[in-house]
């Protein structure tokens, strides 16, 4: 019998070739890592969110190797959204 696998990670899909595009999409702090204040922006019923910069980026994203500045302290989802996982492809793939 054979079971067929699903979710496999695409190890052709690296951050250092994506420039990022997760980090373009709204990222929702629902358990407490360590994200600093500064990163965090809150609405008006004190959601908190990571803080987006004007053109969309998070505000922890290195502009120039598009790395995280605080990946030690990431939010929950930003660890479990996996490296060239279906997802990650499918984020991928809107910016080409």
């Amino acid at each position: 019998m054979t079971i067929a696998l699903k979710n496999i990670v695409d190890s052709s899909v690296t951050c250092s070739q994506c420039q990022a595009c997760c980090c373009r999409m709204e990222v929702m702090i629902i358990s407490d890592t360590g994200v600093p204040d500064r990163h965090i922006s809150v609405d008006e019923w004190g959601g908190e969110t990571m803080l987006r910069l004007d053109d969309g980026w998070c505000s922890a994203v290195d502009r120039n190797t598009f790395l995280c500045t605080i990946y030690d302290n990431r939010p929950w989802i930003c660890r479990e959204f996996e490296m060239g996982s279906d997802e990650c492809r499918e984020e991928f793939n809107v910016i080409r």
